[in-house]
């Protein structure tokens, strides 16, 4: 592969596709916020507002206008996003709600810890983008709640019976990984420490299981032990893989080669164990003992899945050199740039059948807005250009890392 060419690739279509057609359809400039909504041309079909979708959005410009180009039309993009947000996202002490009608009046209660994961994820890089302090408070606040909220996510809205099937799922602490790294600024090194500790421990000793072949598994109990029910053997391979990359992002800034290692290793046995061998593309969800699972969407391919595949495969082969990723790479990227994107008009599909056929047509909706698709080009994008650039990828890296491990 000319890995220079497919840089350019993933630049391009982020750039010239995909952020134009958030910026010129998302925007709601008459009440503030996005719509999310939106049909294969981009047109507006529900005008609702869900805050993980809203605070993804800001957090998306909001981190481009950090790490790319000060450009003016994407900073105001996120401004406005996040005054929204912070007007009428929340109960007025940052619990957040899961959704909005279009002027802003709450309809669905704050029951999803992810409208708080991502509502931090905002305003931490919203507080980059701008200096206001304000915005760092709302994020800093915001991460203490989930923190709080850790044993019960769902708090008085969960609808389990307590005691009887005490579960813990794999999503929280996969989410925090990242997230601990995404507010450093506002956490400091030694809280971001601690925390990225716990947060590795829970992902690669306790859901991580080497008796299952080095899988993931969806959900155990509260003391990390299998349970055999539908939702003690669900099996998420693109949450497993998408955690993966936190985790090699965490064993590079934390200087530890093993863990890196481990990831890898670990994102190349969830796609072999999730790839769909008569179809191609990668299964949403698999019973660990290969029952029917609950899910009727189980053999769905999506978006998401297959775009954070291609950033893990990456990181994998850029921080350790191994081919094995490389050859995963092409194969995936074949099959999602041959099956999501959408050859005529901008942005990509999310969701396909198990054949690889356009299931809906939709470019973005409940659950699909601006993240997945955009972070994942940007990801590829500056992973690649940096390849590209190495003679030997991996070796200098994990040689680096290990020196400073042991020096």
């Amino acid at each position: 592969m000319d890995l220079k060419k497919l840089s350019d690739q993933y630049r391009d279509e982020l750039l010239n596709n995909v952020l134009p057609f958030w910026l010129q359809n998302s925007q709601d400039k008459e009440f503030g916020g996005y719509f999310t909504c939106l049909d294969r041309e981009g047109k507006v079909f529900d005008t609702d507002k869900f805050i993980w979708l809203q605070g993804r959005e800001v957090w998306m410009f909001s981190m481009l206008y950090n790490k790319v180009e000060k450009r003016q039309e994407w900073l105001d993009c996120a401004v406005q996003g996040g005054e929204f947000l912070k007007k009428y996202g929340h109960d007025g002490n940052y619990n957040w709600y899961f959704s909005l009608d279009r002027s802003g009046r709450p309809l669905v209660e704050p029951y999803n810890i992810f409208s708080y994961t991502f509502a931090t994820m905002a305003f931490g890089q919203l507080s980059l983008a701008t200096g206001n302090q304000e915005y760092a408070d709302i994020a800093r606040k915001t991460f203490d709640i989930i923190l709080s909220k850790v044993d019960n996510p769902k708090g008085k809205w969960n609808k389990l019976h307590p005691d009887t099937r005490n579960l813990k799922n794999f999503a929280l602490p996969m989410i925090l990984c990242n997230l601990a790294m995404e507010i450093e600024h506002i956490l400091g090194k030694d809280y971001l420490e601690r925390a990225m500790n716990t947060c590795i421990h829970e992902v690669m000793d306790v859901f991580y299981r080497p008796e299952l072949g080095g899988i993931i598994v969806e959900n155990v109990d509260i003391n990390g032990n299998l349970v055999d029910c539908f939702e003690g053997r669900q099996i998420t391979p693109g949450h497993a893989i998408e955690a993966m990359w936190f985790i090699m992002d965490l064993g590079k800034r934390l200087h530890r080669p093993e863990l890196i290692e481990k990831a890898k290793n670990t994102t190349l046995t969830m796609l072999e164990y999730g790839w769909d061998k008569e179809h191609g593309g990668i299964f949403y969800f698999l019973d660990r003992n290969s029952f029917p699972p609950q899910q009727l969407e189980w053999d769905q391919k999506l978006w998401w899945v297959h775009i954070e595949s291609l950033i893990s495969l990456l990181k994998g082969y850029q921080l350790t050199g191994d081919k094995q990723c490389l050859d995963w790479f092409e194969k995936v990227h074949d099959y999602t740039w041959a099956h999501f994107k959408d050859p005529e008009y901008p942005e990509w599909y999310g969701y396909l059948n198990r054949r690889g056929e356009v299931l809906l047509p939709l470019k973005g909706g409940k659950w699909k807005g601006c993240f997945h698709v955009p972070r994942g080009l940007f990801q590829c994008w500056k992973i690649l250009e940096t390849i590209s650039l190495q003679t030997f990828p991996g070796l200098l890296n994990i040689a680096e890392t290990q020196f400073k491990s042991i020096y």
